[in-house]
C-alpha cells in the first residue's frame, strides 16, 4: 500500500483564463485524488492535492505543464498540511 500524502501547491505563470482549474479538477479525479484547486488574487493557481504518494507526485508533475494554453513559470510545492474533509476534489472560488 502506497504511502498518504498531502501538499499544498502554487501554480504560476499564464494559469488563469486557460481553464486551468477545470483541467485540474478533471485530472486530480481521474486519478483519485481528494483537495482543490482556486484561483488566487495574485493571478496564480492554489492546489492542495491528497491521495496516494506516487500519484500526488504524478499529479504535481503535470501542473508544470497545465492545459493546452497555459504557460507555467514555477510551481511551488509545501508538504503537509491537513487531508481534506471530503474525498471529492473541488473547484472552489478564489
Amino acid at each position: 500500500m502506497s504511502t498518504m500524502r498531502t501538499v499544498s501547491v502554487i501554480i504560476q505563470g499564464r494559469v488563469q483564463g486557460v481553464s486551468y482549474r477545470a483541467w485540474t479538477q478533471a485530472e486530480a479525479r481521474a486519478r483519485g485524488l481528494s483537495g482543490f484547486v482556486r484561483n488566487r488574487h495574485d493571478g496564480s493557481v492554489e492546489a492542495l492535492f491528497s491521495g496516494p504518494a506516487d500519484v500526488v507526485d504524478q499529479m504535481v508533475a503535470l501542473c508544470r505543464s497545465g492545459p493546452p494554453g497555459a504557460r507555467v513559470s514555477d510551481v511551488a510545492v509545501h508538504e503537509g498540511g491537513d487531508p481534506p474533509e471530503t474525498d471529492r476534489f473541488e473547484i472552489l472560488r478564489g
